[in-house]
């Protein structure tokens, strides 16, 4: 029993809970022999097996279920001590961060310099992805914290709700302003890759306001599209908080065609198990940081 430590049980929950152990080595930022010989060495100390091993997978052993239950006490018992006793500046490990690029654009370095005040030898790694993806990631643990349009609808996700990004119709500032602007939207529309929700919004309501025959061009870069737009190629519905300046600087214009999609809601989201005090943390503050860059910006 001496012989038992926490990354036995943590390889051990991973693969329980994430069905496999490829995806638990994912996870775990482990290679797949390392999981299999941790889990093994747990075997070997309680003398017996946890798993039965088949061509369909793994599923747990009688003995492998009891030691679920104490496991995920283990589990509990050292994020308590994390949280409660162990002081946040010597917190040591890593922080895998998902994003949507609206709020990479925004406030993420915001998030980024919070995370290293509160926690500096936390490593951080973040990557910039549709919400699709990043639901995805974190559902398979591949990530820790998913900033995205949200929430999760997931019983083992935790969302935290962020405020909202309001949407403005932008064109060329070389527009014919005499035009009608509802007669804008016969151009090219600009608007968020295909598999995301502002698309599929977006697309039902130009074919119930323009009809079938509009131009949609969905695009996972918004910098690209206030290009496109400044260059007189299209037009978008994009985060107005990211289109202020360059109105302001005369390179496009905000125009009002009768309507705007809904404004863009994301969520911080974390998994529930296993709990980690670091990732709702970090969610905590993503909310701060929002809030704060918000009144800033009078979003």
């Amino acid at each position: 029993m001496m012989r038992i430590n926490m990354e036995q049980l943590r390889a051990f929950l991973h693969v329980v809970r994430l069905d496999g152990v490829r995806k638990a080595a994912v996870a775990l930022n482990l290679t797949q022999p390392a999981v299999t010989a941790r889990i093994k060495n747990l075997e070997e100390s309680l003398a017996c097996e946890l798993f039965d091993r088949t061509s369909r997978g793994m599923r747990l052993t009688k003995r492998g279920e009891l030691l679920l239950a104490h496991a995920e006490k283990f589990e509990q018992l050292m994020q308590l001590v994390e949280k409660d006793v162990v002081d946040p500046e010597g917190i040591e490990g890593r922080l895998r961060l998902g994003v949507s690029e609206t709020i990479a654009q925004c406030w993420l370095p915001d998030l980024v310099a919070a995370l290293h005040s509160r926690f500096p030898l936390l490593e951080i790694e973040f990557n910039v992805d549709i919400s699709l993806n990043l639901r995805a990631g974190l559902l398979d643990g591949e990530i820790d914290l998913a900033i995205l349009l949200g929430p999760v609808s997931e019983y083992s996700v935790n969302n935290i709700d962020l405020p909202r990004f309001p949407l403005s119709w932008y064109a060329a500032a070389t527009a014919l302003e005499e035009a009608d602007p509802a007669d804008y939207l016969k151009r090219p529309v600009l608007t968020y890759a295909r598999n995301t929700r502002p698309f599929r919004e977006l697309k039902e309501r130009l074919f119930e306001q323009v009809g079938p025959e509009v131009s949609i061009f969905p695009s996972s870069s918004l910098s690209a599209c206030f290009r496109l737009v400044e260059a007189d190629l299209g037009v978008a519905a994009l985060p107005r908080v990211l289109g202020k300046d360059i109105a302001a600087a005369g390179k496009i214009q905000e125009f009002d065609p009768g309507w705007v999609p809904s404004p863009l809601q994301f969520t911080a989201s974390y998994l529930s198990e296993p709990k980690s005090h670091v990732a709702q943390t970090a969610a905590e503050l993503a909310r701060e940081v929002a809030l704060r860059y918000s009144s800033d910006k009078n979003i």
